[in-house]
């Protein structure tokens, strides 16, 4: 079921960032203000700009909206000043909602895909169908609020207490990884170091404990920590988060937040190895398969590009796609967010709007998966250096038929040779499951292994990967191993290494 959303009433639920509201009037593009005056707003960025010039007066406000969350993702989808449907957004977080609709253009409406899931603050989770039930949840839960002040006191304690990180910065562009693997601590001499073990930087910080009190930071002029130097408006703080805002003069919000851990554990290794990685030259989609349907030869004729400041483009001889691209780390899974301009439901660059998980990559390639929310089908997708050739034969049928056949039953290693070392006896208990959710499982009678699988098309050859991880003697088995021939009941692999030239091969047997 889809419904028309109002702007006023997504807004109100951009908890992350703790825009206060007064109230949320019922009527579309309508905001009423402190006083009850209402204000008819015509475009996405004229209410974002009321929005902001709102919060920086919220001595007064009792009427923040703290005590329910949606359960992301979630979809919106978007359409044009004539009702045409032009593109959807897939929101993974709440700052993730912020920065897509403080860019809304003119003209543009929005609808939520219900139904939605609302955690509210005892821990609950409602699931509401339409804008009504939403409605009715922002009122409830908002009529026993009180004012949202800071006890700068004990901020104090807690900021000079333990190790921050950076989880959050948004400055235009999100920025966070700026500050990947950096350790902050706040001294009571009101002193401060961020340090990632081989670089300190000293700075100072202090609060101004007005009506709306601020954390003053300053790091002096190294890039990035310069971008801290600001008098950061303090919108929460409690002993596990500082989320803070910074409205500069030309009307752009800057966000920051400080949390206990970083968010990938330890610096945003994986988020900047991956980020580097694609944004290095062209990729091709090699692989496309959308819970069982090849759709691979949708993206033949396109080459796509991954820039660094966030952009994306699909370019064929006839066509130009551009679109949006960010890698994140969520639930500590790294995730490749899409968002591609798409005219219509049949439009095949829909399909690519999602956050994918990242199943592996190296410079050559890189696999992802999204499992769908609704009917928990799987969507497969493979980019590779080189295009597929003529989509039949080298391309998508053979990689759909290579599929199909590892999905159907179950496999043992009928043969393992090792640069001429005969290694199968290693394998003789093992039974193989490959599952059509690209994961894959290997049991013996110590146990169950887990890994994961996909078929790729690499330099126009087509490519069984296959990873169980490092214990022995499955780590033998993690390769790209070409796939010189299979039927329904065998699948013939070779390997040779880029080293030595040593040649493996290994041949798995239907059971």
């Amino acid at each position: 079921m889809k419904t028309k959303l109002t702007k006023s009433i997504i807004y109100c639920f951009l908890l992350s960032v703790a825009i206060v509201l007064s109230s949320c009037t019922r009527n579309e593009d309508d905001f009423t203000d402190q006083d009850q005056t209402v204000e008819t707003i015509a475009t996405g960025s004229q209410l974002y700009n009321l929005l902001v010039s709102v919060s920086q007066d919220t001595s007064e406000n009792e009427n923040a909206i703290d005590c329910a969350g949606f359960d992301y993702p979630i979809t919106i989808l978007i359409y044009d000043e004539n009702g045409d449907q032009t593109g959807t957004e897939t929101i993974i977080s709440d700052s993730d909602l912020f920065q897509f609709l403080s860019g809304l253009g003119d003209n543009q409406s929005i609808s939520l895909q219900f139904p939605v899931s609302i955690i509210l603050n005892d821990g609950t989770t409602v699931e509401v169908t339409d804008n009504s039930e939403l409605q009715n949840i922002i009122t409830s839960c908002t009529e026993d609020e009180t004012s949202n002040t800071i006890d700068t006191q004990q901020l104090e304690t807690d900021l000079t207490t333990g190790v921050w990180y950076v989880t959050y910065y948004f400055d235009d562009v999100e920025e966070t990884d700026n500050f990947g693997g950096y350790e902050f601590t706040f001294n009571t001499d009101q002193t401060a170091q961020a340090t990632n073990g081989s670089n300190t930087v000293s700075g100072n910080w202090s609060i101004n404990d007005d009506d709306t009190p601020d954390l003053v930071l300053f790091f002096g002029e190294t890039d990035p920590f310069d971008e801290l130097d600001e008098d950061w408006e303090i919108l929460e703080a409690t002993d596990e988060i500082i989320r803070l805002q910074d409205i500069s003069g030309d009307g752009t919000t800057d966000l920051l937040t400080f949390e206990r851990t970083p968010t990938t554990g330890g610096g945003n290794n994986d988020v900047d190895q991956f980020s580097q990685t694609i944004t290095d030259g062209a990729w091709y989609v090699n692989v496309s398969n959308d819970d069982g349907d090849d759709e691979t030869c949708d993206y033949a004729a396109y080459e796509f590009n991954f820039n660094a400041d966030g952009s994306t483009t699909a370019v064929s001889n006839t066509d130009t796609v551009n679109g949006t691209w960010s890698a994140i780390i969520d639930d500590n899974q790294l995730k490749l967010v899409l968002s591609y301009e798409f005219s219509g439901q049949d439009d095949p660059f829909e399909d690519l709007n999602d956050d994918w998980d990242v199943l592996e990559f190296d410079t050559q390639h890189f696999n992802l998966r999204d499992i769908s929310g609704g009917n928990g089908g799987t969507h497969l997708l493979n980019f590779g250096r080189q295009p597929v050739t003529g989509c039949n034969g080298g391309g998508g049928n053979d990689v759909q038929d290579l599929m199909d056949t590892l999905e159907d039953g179950e496999w043992k290693v009928a043969s393992y040779v090792d640069d001429g070392n005969d290694q199968t006896a290693d394998y003789t208990d093992f039974v193989f499951d490959f599952n059509s959710d690209g994961t894959a499982t290997a049991t013996d009678s110590n146990g169950t292994t887990n890994g994961t699988w996909s078929v790729i098309i690499d330099d126009n050859e087509l490519n069984l990967v296959l990873n169980f991880g490092t214990a022995f003697p499955l780590d033998e088995l993690e390769d790209d191993w070409d796939v010189l021939n299979f039927t329904d009941v065998l699948v013939e692999l070779q390997d040779i290494s880029g080293g030595n030239g040593g040649t493996d091969s290994l041949t798995f047997e239907k059971l």
